[in-house]
């Protein structure tokens, strides 16, 4: 087994992942982790949000008696663990994008274990709420870095854009976004 300080994100959230679904609990990676792994880390985040599939929350103390055991201390609403820079947090779920459900969650094996997270199109979806709503630049760059990186499904992206009510806003972006798949 890798030391935890020589895990990288999707290793360290694919193992909190294989002992949460030990626990009965599915959690999958969104969030500015998923820019981090999409954009090949030209976008760097510290957390990794872990947002659980179902329809009732876990108990916090049963997500608290996982982190535990992994050696994690609860600060606040995340978990920090003594041997890495990172930190985990368990944002409320299930995942969603805008008004929408996530529609793909994609797995890929680890060294660690099992990883679920975001397809890269729900991730510029995820980036591109808080640009839509908060006017967050940054997020409209993170959507930016995963699109230039990945195949993404750009007619989707509209048509969850206009259900968001940003029609306009996305045919003023439509091109930054046209990357490996657009």
């Amino acid at each position: 087994m890798k030391a935890v300080g020589r895990m990288n994100r999707p290793e360290l959230a694919a193992w909190v992942q294989e002992h949460l679904r030990s626990e009965g609990v599915d959690a999958v990676l969104c969030g500015g982790a998923c820019v981090t792994v999409y954009s090949g880390g030209k976008y760097v985040s510290m957390d990794l949000d872990l947002v659980h599939t179902g329809l009732l929350s876990p108990k916090r103390r049963l997500i608290r008696k996982v982190m535990n055991g992994l050696g994690f201390t609860e600060k606040g609403r995340c978990f920090e663990h003594p041997e890495t820079d990172l930190f985990v947090e368990f944002p409320k779920g299930p995942p969603a994008v805008g008004e929408e459900p996530v529609r793909e969650i994609l797995t890929r094996r680890e060294a660690t274990g099992v990883l679920k997270i975001l397809s890269p199109t729900d991730c510029v979806k995820d980036r591109l709420t808080w640009f839509y709503h908060d006017q967050d630049r940054q997020c409209l760059e993170q959507a930016v870095l995963v699109a230039q990186a990945n195949r993404i499904d750009l007619d989707e992206i509209e048509r969850w854009s206009s259900v968001e009510g940003k029609s306009g806003e996305f045919k003023k972006i439509r091109d930054l976004l046209k990357g490996k798949g657009g």
